[in-house]
């Protein structure tokens, strides 16, 4: 990242499935495989159920999500677990943290940016 920082994604899939998840987004940031769901109990991320498949919420993201050309292509080993979004400090110094509530609910992009810039070794000091 411009400001010093660097990105990295955690898949709960196997190699495989990881790679296909390269291909098919073009991320070139590293993404991380958990296949036995370390870093998410670690984080304490939730689980959603059947009944978040039926919130009037998940219809709403979903069809926005469709509408912006988002598809989902496979579903993974752990299709309820939920995720979430985090910036850690050298240190293990969390400054950001946000454990997803049901589908569709991303850590909000705008304010990990606020905080990456805040924190960023580039502007600490100035």
């Amino acid at each position: 990242m411009e400001a010093g920082g660097r990105i990295a994604a955690v898949g709960l899939g196997d190699i495989d499935y990881a790679r296909c998840f390269r291909d098919q987004t073009g991320i070139t940031f590293p993404l991380l495989v958990d296949e036995k769901r370390m870093a998410y109990n670690a984080a304490d991320l939730k689980h959603a159920t059947l009944l978040h498949l039926f919130r009037r919420q998940n219809f709403r993201d979903r069809n926005v999500a469709q509408a912006e050309g988002h598809r989902q292509s496979k579903v993974g080993s752990n299709p309820f677990q939920l995720g979430g979004g985090y910036i850690i400090a050298p240190g293990n110094v969390d400054l950001f943290a946000y454990a997803s509530e049901t589908f569709g609910d991303n850590a909000p992009v705008n304010e990990m940016l606020e905080v990456f810039q805040k924190y960023s070794p580039t502007t600490v000091g100035h």
